[in-house]
């Protein structure tokens, strides 16, 4: 009976390419979490399935989950419902050519398994027989998948005499639950020998356990003799056993509370609403440590001794850490050019100037020979840091306030370091820049990058603009050659946010002589750690011109965090650092305005 059910014709109609599917049911599917392996059940009622989003007719049919491009939707649901214990979705198949031959297949009865994306909001736990059982209680349905091997062997296709549950007669119930425990249990046989195209292959034909166990092992000897035995992987490509993946996925589960905007991903859900002191209790049964009625502060005191709970509190307070590193941005970062460090040494720049001017070649087709001339600036990379603690009480607390705050602290701290870094570079020698390797300071007559004289000195205007974009096109190479360099910055300090942005907004002209040549030109970068109310400064696309540079040490670009159990403090320590430097290359990307 069993073999003329699998062998029913399809629900699907090439017609309207259309079918009816059984997305979901109850049966146990076997996961695996930071506590080991469980059976995953969802329960399928109207109480404990949202389905807004499958009935509203725009749920996406994807090929084999993949969602991370509209090209791999191959249809659309248009309406679902729940009959008795089972999940059942019209689908209708996209027209596209490249769907045709899913088409085919579906409608030869080759393809038939059927998985559902979703997301768990609630769900109750039990163990019976040594075995935990986690139930979806409140869950939510999100797409539908054709897949080659399904998780809950009982989602297929369904045929177009199939009955429903609600219909079928106890014996023909005992024979569908019968082919479905067949089904798992070569189904998780063959993800575990990973021979899963063989599993895929007795599945369709109804080959009994027993039977599938022998050419199981066939298989398995004949492959392990030709050396092809490949890695074994968990369903989830990566395993709660394995320490760094463990941490990471609570450490974001963490992060998740601190930032209630976070989406996380599915790798740290089992840890959402896990408070520190249940991180902790964790850590100690993953280092062999017997719970032995320990109090709060003291769970917490030898946790922090495990190498797991202070570094998931590290991977949380990290991930805060950058965030705050990155929303502070410095506006000379804007200017300058961005690059890497390989270790503390001095960092050479060698500038070539422009090659020399071609000349013509005589009868005899003799070339000239021309030299390119060298100049070098140095800079190097220096680390900066701070040590600060989290006191035992807020981890017992589960005070993640103080977390966050601390955190979001820490990184506003290592971006205005280096955002000061680069002001104390651009003030030094009272404001005249630091002193480059001919002796000169960077903005210095000789360079011809400083204005002087009383009228082409004062705020931004078209005037004194046109005075500075005239003196950087003038600007020559170490050979004395012409070089193209025009502004694409200014920088100005908050004193003239307002005057620069009134002189680069786009006027409506109403006659030549109102027209800005400055509008869409130029971009604004202001830096509110200038001293001088009045100095302003033009500077050249780095990515054209050298001029200001900054570096952080390969590989570890931004800020850093260490953490560890306190010795000298009762808590846990945080170490925040940066590899940093910065230097000015050449002088003929910038052009300093003091002021009136």
């Amino acid at each position: 009976m069993t073999e003329l059910s699998r062998a029913a014709p399809v629900s699907f109609n090439p017609a309207t390419r259309t079918f009816t599917a059984i997305a979901a049911t109850s049966t146990p599917v076997k996961r695996c979490d930071y506590h080991g392996d469980f059976n995953e059940v969802l329960a399928v009622s109207g109480n404990n399935i949202r389905l807004d989003r499958l009935a509203s007719g725009r749920a996406p049919l994807l090929d084999g989950h993949a969602g991370g491009s509209v090209r791999n939707q191959i249809g659309i649901i248009r309406s679902a419902r729940v009959d008795n214990g089972e999940l059942l979705v019209d689908v209708e198949l996209s027209d596209r050519e490249d769907v045709a031959p899913i088409a085919a297949d579906l409608a030869a009865g080759i393809i038939r398994n059927v998985s559902v994306g979703y997301r768990v909001h609630a769900a109750e736990e039990s163990t019976e027989a040594g075995v935990r059982t986690i139930t979806a209680t409140d869950w939510e349905p999100f797409e539908v998948s054709l897949v080659p091997v399904g998780a809950d062997p009982a989602a297929h296709v369904r045929s177009i005499e199939e009955p429903s549950l609600s219909t079928t007669t106890p014996a023909t119930t005992d024979l569908v639950e019968a082919d479905r425990a067949r089904a798992a249990t070569i189904n998780e046989l063959a993800q575990r020998a990973g021979l899963t195209d063989l599993g895929v292959e007795h599945i369709v034909a109804g080959t009994p356990v027993a039977d599938f166990r022998i050419l199981l092992l066939d298989a398995i000897v004949e492959r392990d003799a030709d050396g092809e035995i490949p890695p074994r992987r968990s369903a989830y490509h990566d395993s709660y056993d394995d320490p760094a993946f463990r941490i990471r996925a609570a450490g974001e589960a963490v992060y998740a509370r601190l930032t209630p905007g976070h989406e996380p991903s599915e790798q740290a859900r089992p840890f959402l609403g896990r408070t520190l002191l249940d991180l902790a209790r964790d850590s100690l049964r993953i280092a062999g440590i017997r719970d032995l009625g320990f109090n709060p502060p003291t769970t917490i005191e030898r946790a922090l001794g495990t190498s797991d709970f202070p570094l998931i509190l590290g991977d949380a307070l990290g991930r805060t850490l950058r965030a705050a590193y990155a929303a502070a941005p410095s506006g000379l970062k804007l200017v300058g050019r961005k690059t890497t460090a390989r270790d503390f040494r001095d960092k050479h720049r060698l500038q070539l100037s422009e090659a020399p001017r071609l000349e013509k070649v005589n009868e005899h087709g003799e070339f000239k020979h021309g030299g390119l001339v060298e100049a070098g600036e140095t800079y190097k990379v220096v680390t900066y840091g701070k040590i600060l603690s989290v006191s035992r009480q807020a981890l017992v607390n589960d005070d993640l306030g103080a977390f966050a705050d601390l955190a979001r602290r820490m990184g506003q701290a290592a971006a205005a370091t280096e955002a000061e870094l680069l002001v104390d570079l651009l003030l030094a020698n009272s404001g005249a820049g630091p002193t480059l390797h001919d002796s000169v300071n960077l903005f210095h007559a000789t360079h011809k990058n400083l204005a002087a004289g009383a009228g082409n000195l004062g705020a931004p205007s078209v005037t004194t603009l046109s005075v500075g974009r005239t003196a950087m096109r003038k600007q020559v190479g170490l050979s004395g050659e012409l070089i193209d360099v025009s502004p694409r910055w200014i920088v100005v300090p908050p004193e003239l946010e307002t005057t620069a942005e009134q002189v680069l907004a786009t006027i409506a002209a109403t006659k030549s002589d109102d027209i800005n040549p400055f509008s869409g030109r130029l971009s604004l970068a202001v830096e509110p750690r200038l001293t001088s109310a009045t100095a302003w400064y033009l500077t050249a696309d780095p990515a054209s011109v050298d001029g200001l540079e900054y570096a952080h040490l390969e590989g570890q670009e931004g800020v850093q965090i260490e953490t560890r159990a306190g010795f000298d403090v009762d808590g846990v320590q945080i170490r925040a650092r940066i590899d940093f430097g910065a230097g000015f290359v050449d002088h003929r990307g910038w052009w300093k305005n003091p002021g009136a």
